[in-house]
């Protein structure tokens, strides 16, 4: 059989519209903001793959070091074979760990970046000659009725890594976990990367690098704008700011205007006064007992919790109740 004959894609994607809308309201309010799942155009997901690769941002090779540690024992308590799906994919690298551990037959990778995806696919699809990828274009940040799988009687294992749970507000996250819920049978699982609480100095530093990656991945939702609104952003005229609210145990990105500035985006003004930010992105950072609360409401049992000498970070191994 052909490598890609084994690959489906279920093409769910916003539509062009709902990117339109999401800036237009954003910017409308008295705090603008921009949700952060539309970072990840094809430049955005390119510049976040480097943001993975820095020495400052711990998370990507901290979570990788564990998931190798861990993979064995997560395919013993998820069960081998089934059913992999896996929320923001990406590239998928630190699938291949799972794989390897499970040998699944389906793999169902869901992003929003539809090329960013179908890139990785095509390359698991060459070194996994035997797995069946379903892969699915949406956003799966609102509730989302995936695909079926003819696989009747197969366990499934849903797989979040990275600290994208940490992108919900706490009751965000609950309402996501749910849907990820609703997507399993009892008895099937999720495994989860959380990032902990930890030296506000680290964290400032993963999120505002020296070579100024992320301020880059930041400003590139203003040139997205730009790119597909017919935005008139001066991308010189904003600049990226990062910071750790300790009160909201977050990091918050935001886009500073370096200058009184109008802005036409889709035909509409918006104003903006010295020092007034965009906010793009939240990233909360949890206790253990924190996130295990919100795992249990969501329906959830934990079952192991993973993490690195220094405890900068969590992979959580949960079952569906």
């Amino acid at each position: 059989m052909n490598n890609l004959a084994r690959l489906r894609l279920h093409d769910l994607a916003p539509e062009q519209q709902d990117f339109r809308a999401a800036v237009l309201e954003g910017l409308a309010r008295p705090h603008k903001s921009l949700p952060c799942k539309f970072f990840y155009d094809a430049a955005g997901s390119a510049l976040f793959d480097e943001i993975c690769e820095l020495p400052e941002y711990y998370p990507t090779r901290t979570e990788v070091d564990i998931l190798r540690r861990a993979a064995a024992q997560i395919a013993e308590l998820a069960g081998y074979g089934g059913v992999l799906i896996e929320y923001g994919s990406g590239s998928s690298i630190k699938t291949r760990l799972l794989l390897d551990a499970l040998a699944p037959a389906v793999y169902m990778p869901i992003d929003i970046s539809r090329e960013h995806m179908l890139a990785a696919c095509h390359t698991l699809s060459r070194d996994y000659p035997q797995l069946h990828l379903m892969a699915v274009c949406a956003d799966y940040t609102r509730p989302l009725r995936l695909p079926r799988v003819d696989r009747g009687g197969q366990r499934k294992l849903a797989f979040f890594p990275g600290s994208s749970i940490g992108n919900f507000t706490p009751l965000e996250a609950l309402r996501f976990l749910k849907n990820i819920a609703q997507a399993l049978a009892p008895g099937d699982g999720l495994v989860v990367g959380v990032d902990r609480k930890k030296d506000p100095a680290i964290l400032q530093a993963a999120y505002d690098d020296a070579a100024g990656v992320t301020a880059a991945f930041n400003l590139n939702l203003l040139a997205r704008c730009n790119r597909e609104l017919g935005a008139d952003f001066d991308l010189t005229g904003f600049a990226h700011k990062a910071f750790y609210n300790a009160a909201a145990g977050r990091v918050e990105m935001h886009m500073e205007s370096l200058r009184a500035q109008t802005v036409h985006v889709a035909g509409q003004a918006f104003s903006f006064a010295l020092g007034e930010t965009i906010h793009t992105e939240n990233s909360h950072k949890y206790d253990l007992s924190e996130f295990q609360h919100l795992a249990t409401q969501a329906g959830f049992r934990l079952l192991k919790t993973w993490s690195d000498d220094a405890n900068l970070f969590s992979v959580v191994s949960l079952q569906r109740s």
